[in-house]
């Protein structure tokens, strides 16, 4: 009568599959960032300190084991910022509060950007490409954005094509920094977002489009640039960046369509 070596039942593959997903994500986070670095070598030494278990080698074995005892309490030290984008990711899909509100009750979402508005943005965004004008705007989804826009001057105006580019026109007090877009309403100005510490970023993009990357890895917030140098439009979402869009992409885009976004 013969044995299988290793069984596995339901609930074993559903475990496995459930650390591969956790693994990924993981993964993505850190990809392309110095705390990939830690992270393979942090996976190197748990690899070796199981080798050392297989073979018996007490000392050393007991000795990496007290490293492995405290490793939780390092890797949240190490990974912080990681650990906060991590659960800033799961607060914004399965954001309770949000869920529940009379908006959604009734059907009436403020997220649907109306055709007015995407007509507004899209021809500021021309225009201001052709006269390179640079630009940085912030597209709220659920993630509070009142922390960032606090750094900036609150506006709570209506959005227009004017005003857009009156606000990044080069002379303008509130030129410098990004435009908050929040429930249909230009929320802030001047605001000051994170800077992505992502090494994989081309060098032709500059502290602004860094700074697009960063705000769309601690949120879930999308943003539009308009390039100084080049006036090319670009369009950024969970870390991934399109760069030379054109106007009929970035309707798309607006209205919810990316299945042409390109990572």
């Amino acid at each position: 009568m013969t044995t299988a070596f290793i069984t596995l039942g339901f609930f074993d593959i559903i475990d496995i599959l459930f650390v591969a997903f956790l693994l990924y994500q993981v993964y993505m986070l850190v990809k392309g960032t110095v705390a990939i670095n830690i992270f393979v070598g942090l996976s190197l030494f748990y690899l070796m300190w199981l080798l050392v278990r297989a073979l018996n080698m007490e000392l050393l074995s007991n000795i990496l084991g007290q490293f492995i005892g405290v490793g939780v309490i390092a890797l949240i030290i190490v990974f912080q910022p990681e650990v906060r984008r991590f659960l800033l990711m799961l607060g914004s899909k399965y954001n309770v509060s949000q869920k529940i509100t009379l908006s959604n009750w009734f059907s009436i979402d403020e997220r649907v950007i109306p055709d007015i508005e995407i007509r507004s943005i899209i021809s500021a965004c021309e225009h201001m490409a052709k006269t390179r004008t640079g630009a940085l705007i912030v597209i709220g989804k659920n993630t509070d954005l009142q922390s960032y826009a606090e750094t900036g001057q609150i506006l709570k105006a209506r959005v227009s094509k004017n005003l857009i580019e009156t606000l990044f026109f080069k002379n303008s007090p509130l030129h410098d920094g990004a435009v908050i877009w929040v429930n249909n309403r230009l929320l802030a100005a001047r605001c000051i977002l994170p800077v992505t510490d992502n090494m994989n970023i081309p060098g032709s993009l500059g502290l602004r489009h860094r700074a697009a990357i960063g705000m769309s890895q601690a949120t879930d917030a999308h943003v539009i640039t308009v390039s100084e140098e080049t006036g090319n439009i670009s369009y950024v979402m969970g870390g991934n960046i399109k760069v030379r869009i054109t106007p009929a992409e970035l309707r798309k885009f607006l209205e919810g369509d990316f299945s042409g976004f390109i990572i």
